[in-house]
């Protein structure tokens, strides 16, 4: 027999498993498969932020303690080396009272860099906070405090710079 002849037999049977009654799932658009809604986000609850800790809050006034301490021991050796600079305006790079000026704003420079380290605490303090979610209000407070005595700090040791720079 040949290949086709047995080919044959087999697509009529196949042929008869299907029945013509309709018994088949429609292939309409169900109502469940129907695009509906209103595209609008859902309400939500408004955010509120959680207190800061009672350590970082302790946190914030030993900072603001060290920072002002730093500041007034920054001011009191201001008075000095603006005497020194004073001395040496007009001297020129190599001489000795320039270079007692150079050494003295060195000086009050490593006052300033205490200042600035609280500073950079309160920094990264802030960043914690905001990372965390918690409020940030008195961190900014305490942190805009001290950046004002690094910047008045700064402006001096400019201003000083500038009497003895040729």
């Amino acid at each position: 027999m040949s290949p086709r002849l047995i080919a044959l037999p087999c697509c009529a049977l196949l042929a008869a498993c299907a029945s013509a009654g309709g018994d088949f799932p429609s292939l309409a658009i169900r109502d469940a498969e129907r695009i509906s809604g209103t595209m609008e986000p859902a309400e939500g609850e408004p955010y509120v932020a959680p207190a800061t800790p009672a350590a970082v809050l302790a946190g914030l006034d030993s900072l603001t303690g060290d920072a002002a301490a730093a500041h007034t021991a920054f001011l009191a050796k201001a008075g000095t080396v603006t005497r020194t600079v004073s001395a040496a305006r007009g001297s020129g790079p190599g001489s000795d009272a320039w270079a007692l000026a150079q050494i003295a704003l060195a000086e009050l420079e490593s006052e300033r860099s205490r200042a600035m380290i609280a500073l950079a605490d309160l920094d990264r303090l802030y960043v914690a906070a905001a990372t965390d979610g918690s409020t940030l209000d008195q961190i900014a407070a305490a942190r805009a405090e001290v950046e004002r005595m690094v910047a008045a700090e700064t402006e001096t040791v400019d201003q000083l710079l500038g009497m003895i720079s040729p």
